[in-house]
């Protein structure tokens, strides 16, 4: 294949992920965002740098959110949401922060590719990314021409940042009114 054949195929690819998200789940995603005092966003690897992603974008938005395992980020309390990216929803420790996070009555969000994981059972909010991955049962079933979970990463990648759009049309906020929070020491 040639490099436009690819990424056609990718294009294609996450077309169609993206648009077999359940807009039910994607609804409750938000709403939950929406509702919350303060969000931290949790993942692992590649997922983990979308979420980081996610995490600002909320920033720019005026909400208090945090990055968990970062230096300045707080105590997770009731009235929070703990957003949490896992393909798997198996990772050892996310399955810990979510167990913690639950126990002191803060809500959870999860984006996955396995709604019926050890965190998808915890979760609040599921949202399910029809995508391949090594680390998902569902291997196998699911093609893509794409190396290891990186659909299943751009996908959720461009989930979150649907998710953002949602809460800035729900909020009246634009890219100009968000920019204003936008870092000035780079």
């Amino acid at each position: 294949m040639t490099y436009m054949e690819d990424a056609v195929t990718v294009a294609d690819e996450l077309r169609t992920t993206l648009t077999s998200i359940r807009p039910e789940e994607a609804e409750a995603f938000v709403k939950l965002i929406d509702e919350a005092d303060e969000i931290f966003v949790n993942g692992a690897g590649r997922s983990g740098y979308m979420g980081r992603g996610f995490a600002m974008r909320l920033m720019h938005m005026g909400l208090k959110s945090y990055v968990v395992g970062d230096t300045v980020t707080p105590n997770i309390k009731a009235g929070d949401v703990l957003v949490v990216c896992s393909g798997s929803g198996e990772t050892k420790s996310l399955v810990c922060n979510a167990e913690k996070a639950k126990s002191v009555g803060a809500r959870i969000a999860l984006v996955t590719i396995n709604p019926e994981s050890t965190i998808g059972r915890m979760a609040d909010a599921a949202v399910e990314i029809s995508a391949p991955s090594p680390k998902s049962a569902k291997q196998g079933q699911i093609h893509s021409i794409q190396p290891e979970g990186s659909l299943f990463e751009q996908s959720l990648l461009l989930f979150l940042d649907l998710s953002v759009i949602q809460l800035m049309k729900k909020h009246g906020q634009t890219t100009e009114t968000m920019f204003g929070r936008h870092a000035n020491l780079e």
